[in-house]
Formats: structure tokens, C-alpha cells, sequence
């Protein structure tokens, strides 16, 4: 796995929402921010890019191209990650997707945000409702045994 970063102070937030949607089309595993001080006390944000070694240039391009940098650095990193999959769970409020991770002796399950959102508005009821349960319907199945 490679990480690339970057410096900015001059840019706008609309243009870095951008950015990172552009990021993540093209292949990037995963962007954030961190909120930073720079050279004369000057506020910005660390672009950082988590990526496979055969997207770095691509990736590199991009930051280049859709930002003010004038470089960007990047060095190799280690990401252990679990097995993931998706699953259905029907709720009162509709089908929800869960996508549930597995191994090392771990087992756990995440709603699917914009599933919620849409059922959330749909229903009229809150959002962690929502959540809440489409986790009480994933926990009721017994696919753990199955992993």
C-alpha cells in the first residue's frame, strides 16, 4: 500500500469535496483531511491518499492537476484489513444493506448510510432509528456461524 500527501492553504472547501470524489473514482482505497498549521501560522488541511503501488501515479496526477500544490510525498504502509461482504436485512422501514466484516476473531456489521438516509426520509423518522434497526435485524441472523 502506498500514502500520498499534500499541503494546501489556499483552497476552498467545495473544490477539496471535489477532489476527493475525484480521488476515490479513480481508485483511491480510502481520503481524509487533517486540519494542519502551516507556515506563518496559516491554516490548512494534509490531503492524504490511501492507495495500491500501480494507482500511486494516477492518483499523483490528479493532486497535481486538482489542487494548488506545488508536490505531493508518498511512502509505503502495511493495511491489514477484515473480509467484508453485503447483506440484505428487511426492516419495517424497507431492505437494508449491512455490510458485515469477518476474521481475526472479529465479526461486525455497518448499515449502509445512504440506504438509512433514504428510509429515514421516506419514513419520517430519525436516522439513528433507522440504524438501530437494521442492526437489530442483522444481529438476529445467524451468518457468524458461517465465518
Amino acid at each position: 500500500m502506498k500514502v500520498i500527501e499534500t499541503n494546501i492553504d489556499d483552497m476552498s472547501g467545495e473544490l477539496l469535496g471535489f477532489l476527493m470524489e475525484r480521488l476515490l473514482q479513480h481508485n483511491a482505497l480510502d481520503v481524509w483531511y487533517t486540519p494542519i498549521y502551516m507556515k506563518k501560522n496559516r491554516p490548512g488541511v494534509k490531503i492524504s491518499v490511501l492507495c495500491r503501488p500501480q494507482d500511486q501515479d494516477k492518483l499523483e496526477d490528479i493532486l497535481l492537476k486538482e489542487t494548488t500544490t506545488l508536490g505531493v510525498r508518498s511512502y509505503s504502509t502495511f493495511r491489514k484489513a477484515l473480509q467484508r461482504q453485503w447483506i440484505k436485512v428487511s426492516t419495517r422501514y424497507g431492505d437494508i444493506r449491512v455490510k458485515f466484516a469477518y476474521g481475526e476473531g472479529v465479526f461486525k456489521g455497518s448499515p449502509e448510510y445512504e440506504d438509512c438516509r433514504l428510509a429515514s426520509i421516506a419514513y419520517g423518522v430519525p436516522l439513528k432509528e433507522i440504524y438501530d434497526e437494521a442492526m437489530r435485524e442483522f444481529s438476529k441472523l445467524d451468518i457468524k456461524l458461517k465465518f
